[in-house]
């Protein structure tokens, strides 16, 4: 299950909701960058490492080896779903092979946002210059960081490296290389018990007969190949960094559910064809509240996008749409959805491969009449508005995928599956 738009779509909620009848769910990519908000009654809980299933009574959550873990977010995050009644102890699994965010790679990526043109508008968490270490081969991964002696040789060689660099920029104080050694030594004497080869487990478990579902962070038009490139994730968001990121096979995964909001938003800088800078996109960012979970900056704020839509859904397969904050758009008398691109005066069925391409995109709207109804709450398909039925079926017929579920509020509860579907099927 993963993204089918710029991120933010709603994925904690469904992944949370669907993970009653799953038995793991499993994170494969990304870092504490992307934020999951889940709403259980009056209490919110924003998740960052950890995958959502985590909530859910019984069920195992996996850290796979294609995320970069901040070993003092992790256990922060850990602390306060304890601190919550949520039971973390024997069931959070973390991979062996996953990448150590290290106070270095905040550092590098805050340099690498200051410079004039170039800034790619990320959280400055570290992940991107993580991630360069594991594709340069000189990055240390939770293997090494529970062992002390081990983490210390290559703690020491990557704190000297990185110190030249950051002396040379001048870019804050020197690190205190021997105090944040002992600090994360004693992180990875913390997150040792719950190490092991996710691989294994997630095959055994397959194996078994129980069902896993895969979480992925971010949306697929940030993916570092297929996306928005260079205005990006550094990692695989799309349905293939589920293979890559958890070690299961393809041929294992029986299903892909993409999430979209009934509108769109995007974070940070690069191309986006249907924002609204105007009156409508205000609306939009105050009635959805589109502020960021981590960071809690404005999202950009756009009409629903058909040939992006095709587009993530070529790249993933989807067998399945499920579409968020439909009561959203409660109040609005008319919405623009666009059904088709122009560029440079030529209509263009492809997606650009540069930013420039992408800028220079004209959308092509087609106005749909609005419902000026409550749908907030509603849990069955037949109780929606005329016109938001109308608007739903028109999103399915312009993107050639199925709307399997609705979200109609931030609560559990507040979902509708329709009986039927291949959603409906999978589950």
């Amino acid at each position: 299950m993963l993204g089918a738009q710029w991120g933010d779509e709603g994925k904690g909620k469904v992944v949370d909701l669907l993970s009653e009848r799953f038995d793991v769910v499993a994170r494969y990519q990304g870092g504490h960058n992307a934020g999951h908000t889940v709403w259980i009654g009056d209490r919110r809980m924003v998740l960052k490492l950890v995958p959502s299933g985590i909530l859910r009574a019984g069920k195992l959550a996996v850290i796979g080896n294609g995320v970069v873990i901040d070993p003092q977010a992790l256990l922060s995050e850990i602390d306060s779903l304890e601190l919550a009644g949520i039971a973390v102890q024997g069931r959070l699994f973390v991979s062996n092979r996953a990448h150590v965010i290290l106070p270095f790679h905040r550092l590098m990526e805050r340099l690498s946002e200051a410079r004039p043109g170039r800034a790619i508008g990320t959280t400055s968490r570290g992940i991107g210059p993580c991630y360069e270490d594991k594709a340069g081969r000189c990055g240390i991964r939770i293997a090494d960081l529970i062992e002390p002696e081990s983490f210390r040789t290559l703690y020491l060689e990557h704190a000297q490296d990185k110190e030249v660099l950051r002396a040379a920029f001048q870019l804050g104080e020197p690190i205190d290389v021997l105090g944040t050694l002992q600090q994360y030594q004693e992180f990875g004497a913390r997150i040792a018990p719950m190490v092991c080869d996710t691989a294994v487990l997630l095959n055994e478990a397959i194996q078994k007969g129980r069902r896993v579902l895969f979480e992925g962070a971010q949306g697929t038009m940030l993916d570092l190949d297929h996306g928005t490139y260079p205005f990006v994730t550094s990692s695989s968001a799309g349905a293939g960094g589920a293979s890559t990121g958890t070690g299961v096979a393809p041929t294992r995964i029986h299903g892909v559910l993409g999430v979209s909001k009934a509108y769109i938003t995007r974070v940070g800088g690069g191309p986006f064809p249907t924002e609204d800078h105007g009156p409508g996109g205000e609306k939009l960012r105050t009635i959805g509240n589109e502020f960021g979970a981590v960071t809690g900056r404005p999202r950009r704020c756009g009409w629903f996008d058909a040939p992006l839509l095709r587009y993530t859904a070529m790249i993933n397969g989807f067998d399945s749409l499920i579409v968020t904050k439909l009561d959203v758009l409660d109040t609005f008398s008319e919405i623009p959805v666009c059904t088709g691109y122009r560029l440079r005066g030529k209509e263009t069925a492809e997606m650009p491969a540069t930013v420039e391409g992408m800028a220079a995109l004209e959308p092509v709207y087609e106005n749909l009449p609005g419902w000026c109804t409550p749908t907030a709450g509603l849990t069955h398909y037949d109780d929606l508005p005329a016109r938001a039925k109308a608007y739903l079926e028109y999103l399915a017929e312009r993107t050639g995928v199925e709307i399997g579920a609705i979200s109609t509020g931030p609560e559990r509860s507040e979902t509708i599956i329709r009986p039927g579907s291949r959603l409906d099927k999978l589950l």
